[in-house]
């Protein structure tokens, strides 16, 4: 018993050195390894039919002090520029070009009433009329008081001139013409008071009154809404405000699935204190109403166009600070962290900005090196490459 258990250790003992002596050959050829610097041999070629050469004796291993640094097999690839408009997505609401709610500007009973829900009305149209015989005749009174003023003034200048007139007279008849003007001009402004008339073009969207109602001034009359061109409003982060301006192109489509293009016609620069977002509106042609107000869209805005490479999102790393960005090896193959800004996120990768000209980015083994390192690039060695591609 004691002889096979001997005899099993032994050859276990075997194993684990021979095992041992393979990894420490340091032979792998796999992105991510330690490949010994100019220590890469070749084996003999062997001719068809010829003995097989002995196999040589072991050397004894070399001084550490002489063996040359290891370098880290690495897969890069040179970065693909292209311009890149950053997609913001946003969600507004449609909402009236203008909005008016038409009031009263006097009291009495209301004698004509020209809309009704729904009709489109001109600019300056005349909505309401009130009863007003009393203003009406105020208007008479007024122009018959200021003719007979202009006749008087008209007199005393002639005596004036004449010298039977002293300068006071002259300056009391003028100021009780000017008086009377003033009179005629009060007494009119009260009758275009009993018009109510439409201050812009627009639909009515509703009537509060009824014609041969008593009502008085500031009695919400109808609501009149402006729907071309259309508004629609929506709130942007305070992260992307900056990639937002007037004048801007904008998509929207709308709940009901229809597709329409804008215009950023507005651009807040408050932003909302409780949301910290900022108020955007964009202007759609509306011809004929047909977009209501009220409707839900969907926007879509696009920044300016900015140089940026498209890279796979396996190939993102971080620094030892936790900033984000990408692994680079230039000419000289020392590897270096390159901070990046996110444009945007893409179903073909992440587009990114900031990445330095002449380098290229590792898209494998990038976890495992770190400033400073010299490495090798697996295609510079013949390597197959990992199958990760960096495109627009």
């Amino acid at each position: 018993m004691a002889g096979f258990i001997k005899g099993h250790t032994i050859t276990a003992l075997v194993v684990l050195v021979a095992a041992a002596a393979w990894v420490g050959t340091g032979e792998f050829t796999s992105v991510g390894s330690n490949l010994v610097h100019a220590a890469q041999r070749q084996p003999e070629p062997v001719s068809e039919g010829a003995p097989a050469a002995p196999l040589a004796a072991p050397q004894p291993a070399a001084p550490a002090e002489a063996a040359a640094p290891l370098r880290r097999v690495v897969e890069a690839v040179m970065p693909e520029f292209s311009n890149h408009a950053r997609l913001i997505r946003l969600s507004g609401v449609t909402a009236p070009d203008k909005r008016a709610v038409l009031a009263a500007r006097a009291s009495g009973a209301i004698e004509t009433l020209t809309v009704s829900p729904g009709e489109v009305i001109a600019a300056d149209f005349v909505v309401l009329t009130l009863e007003g015989p009393e203003a009406r005749a105020a208007v008479n009174i007024a122009e018959i008081a200021l003719d007979q003023r202009l006749r008087e003034l008209d007199v005393a200048e002639k005596l004036f001139t004449a010298g039977n007139r002293t300068e006071l007279q002259l300056i009391a008849a003028r100021s009780a013409a000017s008086t009377a003007e003033a009179q005629l001009e009060q007494a009119r402004a009260a009758v275009d008071r009993l018009q109510l008339r439409a201050p812009f073009a627009g639909v009515v969207d509703s009537v509060e009154v009824e014609r041969g109602e008593w009502i008085t001034a500031g009695t919400k009359v109808a609501a009149l809404l402006s729907l071309d061109p259309i508004a629609v409003k929506a709130e942007v982060s305070e992260l992307f405000v900056r990639y937002v301006r007037p004048g801007a192109e904008a998509e929207l489509t709308l709940a009901n699935g229809v597709e329409l293009s804008g215009t950023v016609r507005f651009v807040s620069k408050e932003a909302s204190p409780q949301t910290r977002t900022f108020p955007v509106e964009i202007a759609l042609p509306n011809p004929g109403g047909a977009i209501g107000a009220g409707m839900t869209a969907e926007v879509r805005l696009f920044a300016d166009p900015v140089r940026s490479v498209t890279v796979p999102r396996s190939v993102i790393t971080l620094s030892d600070a936790g900033e984000l960005g990408l692994r680079v090896v230039g000419a000289d193959n020392i590897a270096h962290f390159a901070s990046v800004e996110l444009l945007d996120d893409t179903p073909g990768g992440l587009v990114l900005g900031g990445i330095p000209e002449g380098v290229r980015i590792i898209i494998a083994g990038q976890d495992l090196v770190r400033d400073g390192d010299l490495v090798i690039v697996a295609s510079d060695i013949g390597t197959p490459a990992a199958g990760a591609k960096v495109s627009e």
